[in-house]
């Protein structure tokens, strides 16, 4: 997600979303009477005297429209923001009709508030950072391969080998070449994967990568346990890592990563239940008092929570957000798209972890 532009004061934030995530981040952004202004296409009736109206031409122009609801569209991957128009050319004569702009990848979008809360900007500046996330990725083929980790500034490359394995009429000595490339290929991995334990993603080009992967579960579990995904790319080596990378073959790598940290924050607030120490609470009455303590150390709130409810409810969701974010407390949205969403769905749709037990 590239920040464009940030003018807080006027409650102003242009962004052009690079990934599917990155819609993901806005969908989650983007409420109720915001205006969002974006180029749009627009159907305009074509009247001439004397004759039958002509089927209306689509045309491209500028709109801004007051968000009355936001659609993922799954299908064709995008953002449906529906709305009243708010601003238009004068010519078309549009203000005050109802228009849907469609939020794509690589296509600028402004989106105005009233007031942007922390939790919101800080979404927007993780999501600008989102290649920062250190991923371990090996590419590997049965001529080569690389292991590298995606760091903020690029790719760096950890380690190269290129091998020449015999030919599939030498079953034997190719059985046994190969598995010695893949011992070499784990090693090599595992003493970059060793120093960080971060997820690692395997890609490469035909079934190679898949036997690998079968190999690294039989001689490394601790390896094989942070493989979060496995994807098919036309080349190896480190021309396949920067295919994935212009392909957005990472994208789901590092929505997983994500999840993992949500999930492991919803385990911390079931976990603290189990025990009934005091130290975790949910249900917004019961978190509003947590916060009048001050006790709120890190706010979960789900984001069909957020995102759907009444307007009245919303606003006293936002109070009481900024609230926790002014005593120094962290706010998590958790996606109702998995397991720990659901699982907070089921305590009303927002819970906490304590710095200190309340009675």
């Amino acid at each position: 997600m590239k920040i464009l532009q940030m003018k807080l004061k006027k409650g102003i934030v242009k962004v052009l979303p690079e990934s599917l995530d990155d819609l993901w981040h806005l969908y989650n952004i983007i409420l109720e009477n915001d205006e969002v202004h974006a180029q749009t296409t627009r159907e305009m009736k074509v009247e001439e005297r004397y004759a039958r109206p002509k089927r209306g031409k689509r045309v491209s122009v500028f709109l801004g429209v007051k968000v009355e609801k936001v659609f993922w569209d799954k299908i064709l991957n995008r953002l449906r923001v529906h709305g009243i128009v708010c601003d238009a050319p004068k010519k078309m004569d549009v203000t005050g009709a109802h228009h849907t702009i469609n939020v794509i990848v690589n296509k600028p979008v402004t989106i105005m508030k009233t007031e942007w809360h922390k939790h919101q900007i800080d979404r927007l500046k993780r999501a600008s950072k989102v290649t920062a996330a250190p991923i371990v990725v090996i590419s590997i083929d049965d001529e080569e391969y690389c292991v590298a980790v995606l760091r903020q500034y690029g790719v760096e490359v950890k380690t190269e080998e290129k091998t020449r394995l015999p030919g599939k009429l030498e079953a034997e000595k190719r059985t046994k070449a190969v598995r010695e490339f893949f011992k070499t290929a784990l090693k090599s991995l595992k003493e970059t994967w060793i120093n960080l334990c971060n997820p690692i993603v395997i890609i490469g080009p035909g079934f190679v990568k898949n036997d690998f992967v079968k190999y690294v579960k039989n001689a490394a579990l601790d390896v094989a346990e942070a493989v979060i995904d496995v994807k098919s790319v036309n080349s190896s080596g480190v021309a396949g890592i920067q295919e994935a990378l212009r392909s957005g073959v990472f994208t789901k790598a590092l929505r997983r990563v994500r999840i993992a940290e949500e999930t492991k924050v919803m385990e911390e607030v079931l976990a603290r239940l189990g025990k009934g120490k005091g130290d975790v609470t949910y249900g917004f009455a019961e978190v509003e008092k947590a916060s009048i303590y001050g006790a709120v150390e890190s706010l979960l709130v789900a984001d069909a929570t957020l995102r759907e409810s009444p307007d009245e409810k919303r606003k006293a969701l936002e109070k009481l957000m900024k609230k926790v974010e002014e005593k120094g407390g962290r706010i998590t949205i958790v996606s109702t798209e998995h397991e720990a969403g659901t699982n907070l769905l089921s305590l009303g749709g927002i819970a906490a972890l304590l710095r200190f037990p309340l009675s």
